[in-house]
């Protein structure tokens, strides 16, 4: 699906690297990578995250490996057991038989649960194979390709990502996650390393929880107000709002 902006490209790509420029000096960068699960561990964790707070979704892994330490135990236990072990997140009756299904595919496909091998292969190559897989998309895909050591320059858009790109004009709102993650990383220069990809997508999000909130974003003090159609928008009509109610 093709975005509806009245930018063009060139200059699309041009405001994603201002923007990145301006949130690296905002939160740091280059930013750690925040663990090294192995890539069958990094699946699994993105599967329990998916519309669950990092928080819940953590410790939702963390009683899973508890209780069954290897992912072939995790993979045969029954469905109960599991379920009760990732009880933190949400939709556990859902992702329980969700993950032992990948597991076991993993298995048929490769004959042993081990993601290594697609270390051997091309970006793209890698994200074709691990998206054959039961529930995975283009987030979790990307998030095994470039959280885990494998750390392969793929593009992972989370909601609060996608609610920055779509403020500041990169993405039109017509676009939904899923396909926003091919035109996000198009606007990226093809010869990033995974570190600048890893960048991008982490100071998006930092900005998304700490300024560019849901509800009630913080306008005033963002770094990407003059890049920002909603932000701009949102101070004329709070401008306006505080003129009339000064007239009163």
């Amino acid at each position: 699906m093709s975005q509806v902006l009245s930018e063009p490209i060139p200059a699309l790509c041009e405001k994603a690297l201002v923007v990145h420029e301006r949130l690296c000096a905002l939160y740091g960068c280059p930013v750690p990578f925040f663990h090294e699960l192995d890539p069958i561990s990094e699946l699994v964790s993105s599967l329990l995250s998916h519309r669950t707070k990092n928080a819940d979704s953590g410790a939702a892994f963390r009683e899973l490996r508890a209780q069954l330490p290897t992912w072939e135990e995790v993979r045969d236990a029954p469905v109960e057991q599991v379920e009760a072990a990732v009880a933190h997140c949400t939709w556990p009756e859902q992702k329980a038989p969700r993950v032992q299904e990948v597991l076991r595919r993993v298995t048929a496909l490769r004959g042993e649960l081990n993601l290594d091998f697609l270390a051997a292969l091309p970006a793209p190559e890698a994200r074709v194979w691990l998206e054959q897989l039961p529930g995975v998309g283009p987030k979790t895909s990307a998030a095994v390709l470039l959280f885990s050591p494998l750390r392969k320059p793929m593009l992972p858009v989370d909601s609060h990502h996608y609610r920055v790109a779509v403020r500041v004009g990169l993405v039109s709102p017509s676009v939904s996650v899923g396909p926003a993650h091919a035109v996000l990383a198009a606007l990226l220069p093809p010869d990033w390393t995974a570190q600048q990809v890893y960048d991008h997508h982490e100071v998006y999000m930092f900005h998304g929880q700490r300024c560019c909130y849901h509800a009630n974003p913080d306008c005033g003090r963002c770094p990407l107000l003059d890049l920002c159609p909603f932000g701009q928008k949102r101070m004329r009509t709070k401008s306006g709002d505080l003129r009339l109610q000064g007239s009163v």
